[in-house]
């Protein structure tokens, strides 16, 4: 018997995808969007039961997310593995790629092992909408602890940043002969060339981290097993925390979670062979939204962070968490 309908997988489909890359935690929209609308989306939609189909589109999704991040990211990507089989020819580590492919490894081990051995208990005991509601909340206080107590290095990053990026800056911050031929060539294409040469110094910044500091801002997306806890949120403030700036913070968070998502999609795909028999349509469609979504919402977050905060999105995690515990408790 089919479970899950078009219109549940496109909605909720959409909204994971976005709320996958905003600091609002997907899972925690996951748990909510059902028991919310209540009905056959509660029963259908419960990431708490083990038999649910629901897991198995879940899983699609984050398949779904973690390509979406990788079309994006590309052109890093290609950097950073690169980076990673250099250093093993080499046997050494000593280009900014070559660091942050070992930062990145380094970071996402102590979640990869949480998932595999929390993952389930954390889902069954934590995936209430009530605690979902509760744990959203928190993460909107987090967010605004984040930013009301950035250290003097993360907000000196900042300005750095916005230094090298001013009219008639000085600093060389950007690689000249990429600089040059965006400039030669003009139009759009000129500032494509612009935005590699952001990134190439992007990366540049945070392989200059120690690799302790990158696992402990890898180590809290642990925090994202909790429904309602924000995987790129929490990471952001524990970057913003160990001196990075925010665009730098969300960056680093968004490379981190690539490997992430997409391991524990691989990891849990025999599910959506075994449970999604009925329901691949829906699945199918939901994913696509999922990933369009994402995409979407990657692509604006990199150019919000550069000059915007965490707060709007600390409110809202407030305001909708608390919303939600009132209503569920009164429904």
């Amino acid at each position: 018997m089919t479970h899950l309908t078009y219109l549940e997988a496109a909605v909720v489909g959409l909204v994971q995808g976005v709320s996958e890359m905003f600091p609002v935690s997907s899972l925690g929209h996951s748990v909510l969007i059902p028991a919310i609308v209540g009905g056959s989306w509660a029963r259908d939609l419960n990431v708490a039961t083990a038999e649910s189909p629901y897991l198995a589109f879940i899983v699609g999704l984050h398949v779904a997310t973690a390509i979406a991040l990788l079309i994006y990211f590309w052109r890093d990507w290609v950097r950073i593995i690169g980076g990673f089989f250099s250093s093993i020819r080499d046997r050494e580590v000593y280009t900014a790629d070559q660091k942050l492919a070992w930062m990145i490894i380094l970071a996402t081990i102590p979640v990869g092992i949480a998932g595999l051995a929390f993952e389930h208990a954390f889902r069954v005991i934590f995936g209430k909408p009530v605690l979902a509601g509760i744990f959203l909340a928190v993460n909107g206080v987090i967010l605004i602890a984040g930013e009301r107590y950035r250290t003097r290095a993360s907000l000196a990053a900042d300005a750095a940043i916005a230094a090298e990026r001013k009219p008639g800056s000085t600093v060389p911050a950007r690689q000249p002969e990429l600089v040059a031929a965006g400039r030669h060539r003009g139009g759009g294409h000129a500032v494509r060339q612009l935005e590699l040469a952001d990134t190439v110094q992007a990366d540049r910044r945070l392989a200059s981290m120690s690799y302790p500091h990158a696992v402990a801002i890898g180590s809290v997306q642990i925090l994202a097993l909790l429904a309602g806890i924000s995987r790129d949120g929490v990471t952001m403030v524990a970057g913003m925390a160990r001196g990075l700036s925010r665009e730098d913070a969300a960056r680093f968070a968004f490379l981190l979670a690539t490997p992430v998502i997409l391991a524990a999609g691989a990891l849990k795909f025999p599910d959506l062979i075994q449970k999604g028999h009925g329901i691949y349509g829906p699945i199918i469609a939901g994913s696509i939204l999922s990933g369009i979504g994402a995409y979407l919402s990657v692509r604006f977050l990199v150019r919000y962070f550069q000059t915007r905060t965490l707060t709007p999105f600390a409110i809202y995690c407030v305001l909708f968490g608390l919303g939600s515990i009132i209503y569920l408790q009164v429904k």
